[in-house]
């Protein structure tokens, strides 16, 4: 009877779990190293990135790592001034969504929420009304948005009144291999004023577009407007 039920579980084993356990080792994968969505719990990214928003990550836009590990096997670009990218923190390793503000070598300074980047300030225009009309009530009337033009990348930004922030920052230079994050949400945003720069390994990949958004103020009912929609309109 052992001996029946033996060949009966591996007859099971063989054509049942198995294959089942191949196909989704290879799926997760394939996840870990090509692309991946990355839920965003918090306001840091608004109001480019809002909460309940699912963000596309393409692992594959500088580089191929090992499956689920943060090795390098090979690197054909580096994150650029303005890239949204997804990173483990060096605070305490959770994956964070923030926006590339400092290069290698770069100087980044913060004056009073003025954004000043190799001793030049930083220019901001009136940003589209429609931007913030994404968000909830209260952080429409009680914040400060505009277009951030950064080198060859303009974005939207906003700043919260009323609230502790370190609205003045550095003068720091950003070390060879690391980076220099920050949420577009600058007074409420934990990024590399509190926690430092960014190793260029602990960085995941780009953050591309929205794939599906929740509305937690709605009912968790779908944006549909933000579905399948490019970070690169963020300012339109």
């Amino acid at each position: 009877m052992k001996r029946k039920y033996r060949v009966v579980a591996w007859r099971w084993w063989r054509k049942e779990i198995r294959p089942l356990l191949i196909i989704a080792l290879v799926m997760f994968s394939l996840r870990s190293s090509l692309a991946d969505w990355n839920v965003v719990p918090s306001g840091s990214m608004e109001p480019t990135i809002l909460i309940g928003d699912r963000v596309l990550v393409n692992k594959l836009a500088y580089d191929l790592k090992v499956p689920f590990t943060t090795w390098h096997l090979a690197q054909w670009s580096n994150p650029q001034r303005g890239d949204v990218v997804v990173f483990y923190s060096p605070n305490d390793g959770t994956r964070l969504v923030k926006r590339v503000i400092g290069l290698p070598g770069d100087t980044v300074e913060l004056r009073n929420d003025q954004l000043v980047i190799n001793g030049s300030p930083v220019d901001y225009t009136t940003l589209e009304p429609k931007i913030p009309e994404q968000l909830a009530g209260a952080e429409r009337t009680q914040s400060v948005f505009a277009t951030e033009q950064l080198p060859a990348h303009a974005h939207a930004v906003m700043a919260i009144n009323g609230i502790p922030a370190k609205r003045t920052f550095g003068p720091v230079q950003v070390p060879e291999g690391h980076y220099f994050m920050m949420g577009d949400n600058r007074d409420n945003s934990f990024d590399s004023r509190y926690f430092g720069t960014v190793d260029r390994g602990q960085i995941v990949g780009r953050v591309s577009s929205v794939v599906v958004s929740f509305d937690k103020n709605n009912y968790w009912l779908p944006r549909w407007s933000r579905i399948f929609s490019s970070l690169d309109n963020s300012t339109k």
